[in-house]
């Protein structure tokens, strides 16, 4: 019973280790703070009494002091690259802006196409494996397949095959 007890109180004590402070630091007027955030990053690491455990001193990337909030207008902005405009050209005409839609169209239909293949190959390597197959009828229920629903199974997987896999 003892050992029972102790137990219990070693799993409650070690779930108020995570609700301690993870860092502590010297602010400027000398005290030391407590926080589970890092500190400013004005405080140098001479300062940082107590980290969490795994972080190392050069690893801290503090967040900016709340008196200062990085604003969307204020972000520096990235410099628009040359290969942006290589990949997406500005149609000219409305002729060029057709045949742009048309072929994005055209890779959109042969993406599905592939993962349609794809999708066919793996069934028809399931339905000729021989492993006995379910499915769930109109009841919710689990009804394995006869060889005759598995025959006509496996003839509509190798149309797919035929169309798709080109």
């Amino acid at each position: 019973m003892k050992v029972v007890r102790c137990l219990i109180l070693f799993m409650c004590l070690s779930g108020l280790t995570a609700a301690t402070a993870q860092w502590g630091w010297r602010d400027n007027a000398g005290s030391v703070v407590y926080s589970d955030r890092p500190p400013p990053p004005d405080v140098p690491a001479k300062d940082i009494v107590k980290r969490p455990a795994g972080v190392k001193p050069e690893t801290v990337t503090a967040e900016p002091p709340p008196s200062q909030p990085e604003t969307a207008a204020s972000a520096p902005r990235p410099a628009a690259s040359t290969s942006d405009a290589k990949n997406a050209p500005k149609p000219t005409t409305e002729k060029q802006a057709e045949e742009q839609r048309k072929k994005a169209e055209a890779d959109k239909s042969a993406k599905a196409r592939a993962e349609n293949c794809a999708r066919a190959v793996q069934a028809k390597n399931t339905y000729e494996s021989g492993v006995r197959l379910a499915r769930a009828n109109a009841q919710g229920e689990r009804v394995f397949m006869d060889e005759a629903t598995r025959t006509a199974e496996l003839k509509r997987i190798q149309s797919v095959i035929a169309t798709d896999c080109q």
